[in-house]
């Protein structure tokens, strides 16, 4: 599966200049984000939560598996059990500043995931799902760590989202103005955003030897941008 293949429900409708259709992009801006908007239906009405996920491009799902994970005590769980929902990952890659108020814009990658809620209850592949879900924050961090308690376990719900039915769509570069505000003089221009990641700070409780994966995050996550 190297393009994606929207259906229905993920066929771009508007602004299809900024469409793009290779798979490998959009694993590119899953690779980079670090937060997933999950939207359902729960009862009467809508609801989108922030979460943090984690990828298995070579996961059982069909074109592969997003991992999603809450508490089993979470009320928003009984709303996604079996039920399709929408994931959706944004990157803001800069601000596109035109000549008019109507063609400001921004630099952006965007995606959309529409699929079957399933909950993972291989012993197995719940592991790797957590593993991904703490190496999407920090990578290699999860192989440093202690496994899970069979409490913490117990107290977890991982959930898998196939991959398979996906949209995304990106912009780049400067404005587009129309040519009598070009040339009436007003600079346009577009501001390239970043993410940029910080010092480590050790907690009150730790010592200071920052290991190496928390470190290498300055190379791998610290500076994150696209077309600027």
């Amino acid at each position: 599966m190297s393009s994606l293949s929207p259906t229905a429900r993920t066929t771009v409708t508007r602004g299809r200049n900024r469409l793009v259709t290779e798979r490998a992009a959009l694993h590119a801006l899953l690779a980079d984000a670090l937060v997933a908007h999950l939207g359902f239906v729960a009862g009467d009405h809508p609801v989108v939560l922030p979460t943090a996920f984690g990828v298995d491009l070579d996961g059982p799902d069909e074109g592969g598996s997003l991992y999603l994970h809450g508490s089993v005590a979470a009320g928003w769980l009984r709303s996604v059990r079996g039920a399709t929902v929408c994931v959706s990952f944004t990157e803001l890659d800069g601000l596109v500043t035109a000549r008019s108020g109507f063609h400001h814009s921004m630099n952006y990658r965007s995606a959309v995931v529409i699929g079957a809620v399933r909950e993972v209850t291989d012993p197995d592949e719940r592991a790797r799902a957590l593993d991904l879900v703490v190496d999407q924050m920090v990578p290699g961090r999860s192989a440093t760590l202690r496994p899970p308690t069979r409490k913490e376990l117990a107290a977890t719900v991982v959930l898998a989202v196939p991959l398979a039915e996906a949209s995304m769509k990106a912009r780049a570069g400067g404005p587009v103005d129309e040519e009598a505000d070009v040339a009436a003089g007003v600079w346009g221009g577009h501001v390239p955003v970043r993410r940029v990641l910080g010092a480590p700070v050790s907690a009150e409780d730790s010592h200071d030897e920052v290991p190496p994966d928390v470190r290498s995050l300055a190379a791998t996550r610290g500076s994150v941008g696209f077309g600027a």
